[in-house]
């Protein structure tokens, strides 16, 4: 954690999660010993575990304590591990290929985080059933917000996640007010892979 700290991340909550929830456990198998380090790593599917402080910095900016969450892109399921253990009323995630939303459903019902919904489906354009959120947590990088994601979010809510800029991703933050959407892009840099919207045919 003190590498975290290094970094800027501050908010407590979200490190003591990360204590709690030992990113090893979420790690391919044949990366677990570079867990601990603050770098991706890769997953199936050509896909990448985002690095600690990113998902630090996310968490942070999210402040999804009680909040009925909307995760997407699940990935190893590490990240819907922290919403989960930050004390988040419930959490769905949304994942477009099918073998990493299998993967991390038996990892985090194994770890004792039965609790979230991990569905397969396109989270740009999340199914109607799912309902609205209070937050929305975005696992990637976009060129700009989906407004079917905008569209989810409950009065008060926020949207976290990142927006490709000229200079590399930054961190994005959506709020729903009774006016319409506010947006702040901040200066904050991101080392996150894009997001892919639509479901994958196949893997």
């Amino acid at each position: 954690m003190l590498g975290l700290r290094a970094r800027g991340v501050r908010d407590a909550a979200v490190l003591g999660a990360m204590e709690r929830v030992p990113r090893e456990a979420f790690a391919p198998l044949a990366f677990r010993d570079l867990a601990r380090r603050d770098i991706a790593l890769p997953l199936p599917c050509g896909q990448t575990m985002t690095a600690p402080s990113v998902i630090a910095t996310m968490l942070a900016a999210l402040n999804a304590q009680g909040a009925r969450v909307l995760e997407i892109g699940t990935g190893s399921g590490y990240a819907t591990a922290l919403l989960l253990r930050l004390g988040c009323s419930e959490v769905v995630s949304l994942e477009r290929y099918a073998t990493l939303a299998r993967n991390a459903r038996s990892r985090l019902d194994a770890l004792g985080f039965g609790a979230a919904m991990v569905g397969l489906a396109d989270g740009c354009t999340p199914p109607e059933e799912a309902g609205s959120f209070d937050r929305i947590l975005v696992n990637g990088s976009l060129r700009d917000v989906p407004p079917a994601l905008i569209d989810r979010l409950n009065p008060g809510g926020r949207l976290v996640g990142a927006l490709d800029t000229p200079a590399g991703p930054r961190l994005v933050a959506i709020a729903q007010e009774a006016d319409g959407p506010w947006r702040q892009v901040r200066e904050t840099p991101l080392r996150i892979a894009p997001l892919t919207p639509g479901l994958a045919a196949m893997l």
